[in-house]
């Protein structure tokens, strides 16, 4: 056993090393958006072939037990998920496990199909390790996603990030409401989860349902088509503790189950923010993700889980690049992870990398599963 944890950390390290070293430099000369493209193309393909996604596991795959959950009817084989936002038209369901991750979010998917915004829409944030984001929910529309995968078989947990369409004709809030509720119905049959998320910050409209009282009254008419599927509520960061207290005295009136902790930044005064490209012709709609969010979800998953004494499952989202990244975001009050941005500045290695050294964490804590390390934190 010890010596299969070795050569696993040794076989991470080399990845680490290489990527960094190598892949990664030549990566970031060009535009990220053809980068991000390519993976997807190349991610797709992996996962059409037995041979190929056998390869991978034994790359980048790493198990162990005590990462192991059981939640809201869903077995996890570790806590680590590949966030909505990066798996845009669900191309990429069959490698994800191989790859390493224990859950994918697919999205977000909207009523009508979206080109997105005009290019360029993504940027890297080089010195302070993020993202900007603008691709404004670029994807086919709910009709065709939710036909290509209708008839998978999926090998881990499925969630279904669904947002309004990216149009002038969806800024009403009837309007608005009524393009949940087509994907919504368009998904019934159709992955393991839903999430709704109301915090893109790249779409016409801006993120009216974060307001409470818009919420309510979206939440009662999917409500009223609500499946026994788990419904997760996506929030962004940036919201005041008054305004996120009001938002969590709606949802308890509602059959929600879990919240999404976070989406990305809109401040661009964030102090972990270095780099000057901000100012060089960045969209201010644009949303930030990577380390500058990150102590923004933590604090707002260890407000969620202190005010409402555990009741939601909560997935942690935001600007994890490690294991220990990770497990404070855990210790606060998340029972599942996320991330994109980690990945591509670290290396695909980072999955079995974090699940790995969360067992030497949880050991040190004294914990014998990583069920027993969530919300530790969130009384302190």
């Amino acid at each position: 056993m010890e010596m299969a944890e070795t050569l696993i950390k040794i076989r991470n390290l080399i990845i680490r090393v290489l990527y960094k070293g190598l892949v990664r430099p030549i990566l970031f000369r060009i535009d990220p958006e053809k980068i991000h493209d390519i993976f997807i193309k190349t991610g797709k393909v992996l996962g059409d072939f037995s041979v190929f996604k056998a390869l991978t596991a034994l790359f980048f795959q790493y198990k162990n037990p005590k990462l192991e959950q059981e939640i809201l009817g869903m077995k996890f084989e570790n806590p680590i998920g590949l966030g909505a936002g990066f798996d845009k038209n669900a191309d990429m369901t069959k490698i994800t496990r191989s790859v390493g991750f224990g859950h994918i979010e697919v999205g977000s998917i909207t009523g009508e199909s979206c080109k997105g915004n005009e290019k360029p829409r993504l940027w890297r944030l080089k010195k302070s390790k993020g993202l900007v984001v603008w691709y404004g929910l670029k994807n086919d529309g709910c009709k065709k996603i939710s036909k290509k995968l209708e008839k998978e078989k999926f090998n881990l947990p499925i969630g279904i990030s669904i947002a309004k369409t990216n149009s002038e004709c969806t800024v009403g809030k009837e309007e608005g409401i009524k393009d949940y509720l087509k994907t919504y119905r368009a998904f019934k049959d159709v992955g393991d989860y839903i999430t709704i998320n109301i915090s893109c910050p790249n779409a016409y409209g801006g993120q009216p349902f974060t307001n409470a009282k818009d919420l309510d009254q979206l939440l009662m008419r999917i409500n009223e088509i609500r499946n026994k599927k788990p419904l997760f509520i996506k929030l962004p960061p940036d919201l005041s503790h008054k305004d996120l207290d009001e938002v969590l005295d709606i949802i308890k009136y509602h059959r929600v189950d879990g919240i999404i902790c976070t989406n990305l930044t809109k401040d661009r005064k964030n102090k972990e923010i270095s780099d000057k490209v901000l100012d060089e012709g960045i969209p201010e709609l644009g949303g930030i993700s990577g380390k500058p969010i990150k102590d923004l979800s933590t604090r707002v998953i260890k407000h969620i889980y202190k005010k409402t004494n555990g009741k939601y499952i909560i997935i942690g989202c935001g600007g994890v690049f490690s294991a220990e990244d990770a497990y404070e975001k855990i210790k606060a009050g998340a029972s599942l992870i996320q991330l994109i941005t980690g990945m591509i500045y670290e290396g695909p290695q980072l999955i079995g990398e974090i699940n790995q050294k969360l067992i030497h964490l949880l050991k040190k804590d004294g914990f014998k599963r990583i069920s027993q390390a969530v919300g530790i934190d969130a009384h302190k």
